[in-house]
């Protein structure tokens, strides 16, 4: 694949190709009908706040419609500028009513073209305000507004903050696709608010075979497994780096990617390898690797799609390890974790096992109900074959699909460290699940 340089670092090279010229990049924007300005939309008026429930902690989980609620919290100075990550999972514009595993509506997603452009986007710029400077947003998003929101984004946060864009493989292969090739894929927009933002890199551990691939050279007097990799990059320099090492100039349009008393150091402790016409090459070891970086092609965080897996049977909830992996990349432990469409919960939950502050918010009381139950018992064993009651008798029970042994789902600590709100009237929504959660805490 080829590697194109840099407007920045080529080094006084023509940058014109015959009739093209490189041009400063102009703004792009997305134009439609009741778009409010910036300063209107930080003008939301702030959600009435009510207490339903209070725990020890800080953290927070809201009922009601976050537009207002975030805008409530703008005005506290404990969460203005100190959210250090945003995960949000809004609606797709499916213009579909989803529905919990109990047949009962958890959601309505009936919001398409500029009115959903427009209710995303307001929410976003209140979310750059609550973000620290170093803090992280990711939007996850389907093909039916992604590229919408990508521009949306672009504007509210800067295009030199976007970091990636993520695809990710939910589901199994679909064999019912007859004129299509199958949809197996959803994305996540992952931007920064500034250049300096919270990053642990995220690593795959290394398989023996997959090690063994990559790794294909055995170091003679040590056993140590080694890779070879140039020690050059593109771009010329006119440094150090820039000039001869050994007696050997860098390729043409490349430098050396260290000066050269470092590259002397490197050969000292045996880390260059020389071929047998006298090039270096860098030797690169498995031993200090810390296992394969993760890339922005992610298959490995599939949603629910077998039988016999432990969900909360919330229509759209999410993988707990895609949660872990987003949390662990862009926070660390005590940083505060911001999830304003938290669903199920999971980004609540996941955020509270790794040891980060939250703040939830739903206006769906089933997402609300759902979160709440995950707080008292964990995850359940869900499926069409898994345990159901026969009639009233509880004691009764159907056997699995292949009348297989279940092992036992891992201890659940309850998460009992959090305050219950609610914005606006509340009517009576939450009772039977507040009333279940007070008989459980």
């Amino acid at each position: 694949m080829a590697t194109g340089i840099p407007k920045t670092q080529a080094g006084g090279q023509n940058t014109s190709c015959g009739a093209h010229q490189i041009v400063d990049c102009q703004e792009v924007l997305l134009h439609y009908a009741g778009k409010l300005s910036e300063p209107d939309v930080l003008a939301t008026p702030p959600a009435r706040i009510k207490g339903l429930w209070h725990g020890a902690g800080k953290n927070r989980l809201y009922y009601g419609d976050n537009l207002p609620i975030l805008a409530h919290l703008l005005e506290d100075s404990c969460v203005r500028s100190h959210v250090r990550l945003v995960y949000i999972d809004p609606p797709y514009s499916t213009r579909s009513v989803f529905q919990s595993r109990a047949q009962t509506d958890a959601y309505a997603d009936l919001l398409a073209g500029a009115h959903y452009v427009e209710f995303l986007r307001q929410r976003l710029i209140l979310l750059r305000e609550l973000l620290a400077e170093d803090g992280s947003i990711y939007v996850h998003l389907d093909e039916n507004m992604a590229f919408h929101i990508k521009i949306i984004m672009d504007e509210i946060f800067g295009r030199a903050n976007f970091r990636n864009w993520i695809t990710r493989k939910k589901c199994n292969p679909k064999n019912y696709t007859r004129k299509t090739y199958g949809n197996i894929a959803d994305y996540i927009l992952f931007y920064t608010k500034s250049g300096k933002y919270t990053w642990n890199r995220p690593y795959e551990t290394w398989t023996a075979e997959r090690a063994e691939k990559e790794y294909e050279y055995v170091e003679e007097q040590t056993g140590r497994r080694y890779k070879k990799v140039p020690l050059h990059a593109p771009g010329v320099r006119h440094g150090a780096t820039g000039q001869s090492w050994r007696g050997k100039p860098p390729p043409p349009g490349k430098h050396w990617q260290f000066p050269p008393e470092v590259l002397d150091e490197m050969d000292a402790r045996g880390e260059v390898y020389w071929s047998p016409n006298g090039n270096p090459r860098r030797k690169i070891y498995l031993d200090a690797s810390a296992g394969v970086p993760v890339q922005d092609i992610w298959l490995d965080v599939r949603d629910a799609h077998n039988q016999n897996i432990e969900v909360t049977g919330y229509p759209t909830e999410k993988n707990s390890d895609l949660l872990k992996r987003i949390i662990s990349a862009s926070s660390d432990a005590g940083d505060m974790v911001l999830d304003c469409f938290s669903g199920s919960g999971t980004t609540l939950a996941v955020a509270s096992q790794l040891g980060r502050a939250w703040i939830g918010m739903d206006s769906s009381a089933v997402a609300i109900a759902t979160t709440l139950r995950r707080f008292s018992h964990g995850l359940e064993r869900m499926g069409d074959f898994v345990s159901k009651t026969v009639g009233a008798d509880s004691s009764v029970m159907m056997p699995t699909l292949f009348d297989l042994p279940e092992p036992e789902l891992p201890a659940w600590t309850p998460i009992r460290d959090f305050a219950l709100y609610t914005s606006g009237s509340h009517n009576g929504e939450l009772d039977s699940a507040l009333s279940e959660w007070l008989g459980q805490r």
